[in-house]
């Protein structure tokens, strides 16, 4: 049997996923590293985006927010993120009306303080990753 990676991706909700799995992709501040059985131990921030990992042979998107990935020794690794989406969970109608929003209050460009900008940045980014792994996914999907 070959060897797995004891997976789980936690947010203030939920237990979004936890399973073994082959491969684990994710987007850090440093850029995308994969991680594969075995890794160095490793913790990091991580960017919103993409997260991708590979289970019995297929390829599995998430959506993520901002967050922690820690790799532990003997192959585990958890991540704790803001949120997490699976692919097939987001509402491509409500990302899009999330980052119309975002970018109205922002072009605004009234901001009481920079926490209010960068919560707003954060916005933008949180459903510009939500829009690009439900795009991705629809267009997985239909090719089948």
């Amino acid at each position: 049997m070959a060897d797995l990676i004891k997976f789980k991706i936690i947010t203030p909700e939920r237990v979004v996923f936890s399973d073994e799995v082959s491969q684990i992709t994710v987007m850090t501040k440093t850029g995308e590293i994969t991680i594969l059985p075995h890794h160095i131990p490793l913790v990091s921030l991580m960017q919103p985006g993409e997260l991708r990992y590979v289970k019995n042979g297929e390829e599995k998107l998430i959506a993520v927010s901002t967050g922690f990935i820690e790799v532990k020794p003997k192959s585990e690794v958890v991540i704790l993120a803001d949120t997490a989406e699976h692919a097939t969970e987001i509402d491509l109608a409500r990302a899009e009306e999330a980052r119309a929003k975002a970018a109205s209050l922002m072009s605004s460009a009234r901001f009481k303080d920079d926490v209010e900008y960068v919560t707003l940045q954060a916005s933008m980014e949180k459903a510009l990753s939500r829009l690009r792994v439900g795009n991705k996914y629809r267009k997985i999907s239909s090719s089948k």
